[in-house]
């Protein structure tokens, strides 16, 4: 059984959750006493030899340009080409906006079975069994997959990134070009901020309890910090004091980040269902019976106005 990881990028970067996909695929490599392989499409200002430190042995890059900028039907196919010149058994993907619009058609085109949003690797002392998330994160379900080939995407921040030592990964070329499919990408619009919301370690996070866009300075000087990414409820992108990219919940960006920070924010069951599978969850409230505070690992009431300054000092004697 060989793994095969694919390497989401953007930019001329390797996106983090890839790194964790790495990680993630090497471990379950050496459980399988197998190699961990991954596959680039498109082209990276990066040493790909260099990812060998997270436990990857070979990497089967396409170089062709038009990849940076292909949808996800040129990609599943040229996948189902890939998985197949390779040989590989298992292929990893990232939990994100790239696998979830990939991975089900390559698991489609290969008649394999597919588990999204796995949380830890699979057992497989009987049979190929996956721990994965199910209601928005309020539970836990263990799917046994039984195809041949088999396909997971990974859950952010819930393996973690490990590097192995010092090793460098073979990198072979793969003679694939773009497939013509129906879609063609006209224009891309970047988000811009200091770290991607949906790959983000720490959220902070305001509701209306901040009573106005002039505020705001709480929680992005909050988040600048902590090297963290700013979000907002609903309610706060709908009334215009956040863009709509910055909107999080169950119809918005779902986030999974190691501590999520929920200030003047109510708990609506829409909210949480896009948050509740962070790993630690902090909310400050001046209402003692918001709902948010049932969901919340630690839980502060009062005025966000005098407790967010006061986190703020705290964070930046800590650095110093």
């Amino acid at each position: 059984m060989s793994i095969l990881i694919y390497i989401d990028h953007a930019e001329g970067q390797i996106k983090r959750g890839t790194l964790e996909a790495l990680s993630y695929g090497a471990a379950l490599a050496k459980k399988l006493s197998t190699n961990a392989e991954a596959i680039l499409l498109g082209t990276v200002n990066e040493d790909l030899a260099a990812l060998g430190k997270y436990g990857i042995t070979k990497i089967h890059h396409a170089t062709d340009e038009r990849f940076n900028n292909a949808d996800a039907q040129t990609v599943a196919k040229t996948l189902t080409a890939a998985v197949s010149s390779t040989g590989a058994d298992v292929v990893v993907f990232s939990f994100n906006a790239t696998g979830v619009a990939v991975a089900p058609r390559l698991a489609a085109a290969l008649k394999a079975g597919l588990v999204a949003g796995a949380v830890d690797l699979p057992e497989t002392e009987n049979g190929f069994v996956v721990k994965k998330t199910v209601f928005s994160g309020k539970a836990f379900a263990r799917v046994k997959i039984n195809s041949s080939i088999k396909i997971i995407s990974l859950n952010a921040n819930s393996f973690g990134i490990h590097e192995l030592g010092s090793a460098t990964a073979e990198v072979d070329t793969l003679d694939f070009a773009p497939v013509t499919n129906k879609v063609k990408v006209i224009s891309t619009e970047l988000i811009k901020g200091e770290v991607p919301l949906a790959e983000a370690e720490i959220v902070v996070s305001g509701g209306r309890g901040l009573k106005g866009p002039e505020n705001w300075h709480l929680i992005s000087d909050l988040a600048h910090e902590l090297h963290g990414a700013i979000a907002c409820s609903r309610p706060v992108a709908d009334d215009g004091w956040r863009p709509h990219h910055e909107h999080v919940g169950q119809t918005g960006v779902q986030v999974a980040p190691n501590l999520y920070i929920a200030i003047g924010i109510s708990g609506a069951i829409q909210h949480l269902g896009g948050v509740n599978r962070s790993k630690t969850i902090v909310v400050i409230n001046k209402d003692a019976d918001a709902p948010f505070f049932k969901a919340a690992d630690y839980g502060i009431v009062g005025d966000a106005f005098e407790i967010v300054p006061k986190m703020i000092e705290a964070v930046k004697k800590m650095k110093a």
